[in-house]
């Protein structure tokens, strides 16, 4: 890992001594929160339903383990195993998650590993590699790679979450898709896809996962979706015939799923935390409106963009710092910089990993973020806080907010006007940490 200590740094802005920040108070955004009560019983009767599963008795199959957050994963994980193994085959799993954790079978391991995806756990190996096996070509002659025990194995079991991505809209974006392009691609393949840009991902995914099922023996795919309160909400297992199709209506209905900000045009936005088990980007632009590619520009408006830390599940990857207009220095001291630029280097946004403008601490960056707005009343900011932008049911908005909400029969003010606490060294109390 690559830590760096970085300065405490003074430097003057005029106007700064006569910034206030104004009382927050707590509210609650509402959400449709059905979701799925009996994962495992669910899972399993969609898979037991399956047409083709008397056939793979004998049968080493792969299934694929991401690295994004998904709840009970390693319940999922290891349903899918055990039905397998009930089936008569021989189960294995494999990291498939592109360049993340840093490019390497360490890192990836790490990653799987925290989300509770063990040998032990799941009681069938875990064969890591980074190698992989050419298996076709793209018509702009972009190589079509998939993880090397994968390929070797007599099947692939997709198992994704599928959600709105944060770089580009299209048909099929985040899910069983973009697994096969880029998860299962590893590094090397991962890099050659990103060569092209983020701007041809909607077409180029299709294109290479139509390659890969004509050429690759997929079993089936399990596909699933969160509501906005980071719950399953969908299950669906489907045959290969089906994966295209289904991919496609999951993202559907995650779109709708999707949390977001009943309110909008904000001074700052403070987010708590960011890191890739709550977006590919760190914080998710469908949320923040903030993006280094077009099309989001309109999902969210705020003049500054302060990111306060990293999830402890990032293990330190910082890709999207580089989209705040300030941080603060204990943040940037948490930040694995060779791990965090790899992966950024493999999809080609670099500007993810640039270093904000930083402050000794959390008191200072909200002054410098609330002072450099432009065209505002300085004592009356209209300031939102989240936790991070999966998490937006509890939130804080500052006082010149409450007029935007208060007619909403989906927003509920749960507490009085109060000021913002900080600690004795001028950072946050983390109340959402605690209410967790």
């Amino acid at each position: 890992m690559r830590f760096i200590e970085f300065p405490e740094i003074h430097f003057k802005v005029e106007g700064m001594e006569g910034i206030q920040v104004p009382k927050m108070v707590r509210i609650r955004q509402k959400y449709p929160s059905d979701k799925i009560e009996d994962i495992k019983g669910t899972l399993e009767a969609k898979l037991d339903a399956l047409s083709n599963k008397q056939g793979l008795a004998g049968k080493r199959i792969a299934i694929t383990a991401g690295s994004r957050g998904i709840p009970h994963i390693d319940m999922i994980t290891r349903t899918i195993c055990d039905r397998l193994k009930a089936w008569g085959a021989q189960p294995f799993i494999v990291p498939a998650m592109g360049s993340h954790g840093g490019g390497t079978v360490e890192g990836q391991l790490e990653v799987i590993n925290g989300y509770g995806i063990t040998e032990e756990a799941m009681g069938v190996p875990i064969l890591a590699s980074m190698d992989t096996v050419l298996i076709g070509e793209m018509p702009d002659g972009t190589p079509i790679y998939c993880d090397k025990y994968a390929a070797e194995a007599d099947g692939i079991v997709l198992l994704n979450k599928v959600k709105p991505h944060t770089d580009f809209k299209g048909e099929h974006e985040s899910g069983l898709l973009k697994m096969i392009a880029i998860g299962l691609a590893k590094h090397k393949g991962a890099s050659w896809f990103h060569m092209q840009g983020f701007d041809t991902f909607a077409v180029r995914i299709p294109i290479v996962a139509k390659e890969f099922l004509e050429k690759m023996n997929v079993v089936f795919g399990v596909g699933l979706v969160q509501n906005a309160y980071d719950e399953i909400s969908e299950i669906d297992v489907m045959e290969k015939d089906k994966i295209v199709e289904k991919d496609h209506e999951l993202l559907e209905i995650a779109r709708k799923r999707l949390a977001k900000l009943k309110f909008d045009n904000i001074d700052v936005l403070i987010v708590d935390k960011i890191g890739k088990n709550i977006s590919g980007e760190g914080l998710d632009p469908n949320v923040t409106g903030r993006s280094f590619m077009p099309g989001f520009e309109d999902d969210f408006h705020t003049q500054k963009l302060f990111i306060r830390g990293l999830t402890e599940e990032s293990h330190h990857n910082a890709c999207g710092l580089g989209l705040a207009d300030v941080t603060t220095r204990r943040c940037l001291e948490t930040v694995d910089w060779e791990s965090t630029w790899v992966n950024l280097g493999t999809n080609t946004m670099i500007d993810g990993g640039k270093i904000p403008v930083y402050q000794n601490n959390d008191k200072e960056a909200l002054f410098l973020a609330i002072r450099t707005c432009r065209k505002i009343d300085y004592n009356k900011a209209r300031i939102a806080r989240i936790p991070d932008t999966l998490h937006l049911d509890e939130i804080e908005i500052s006082e010149s907010l409450i007029p935007d909400i208060i007619d909403r029969d989906d927003v509920e003010i749960i507490s009085e006007p109060y000021e913002l606490p900080f600690d004795e060294n001028g950072n946050m109390i983390d109340w959402f940490e605690e209410k967790k």
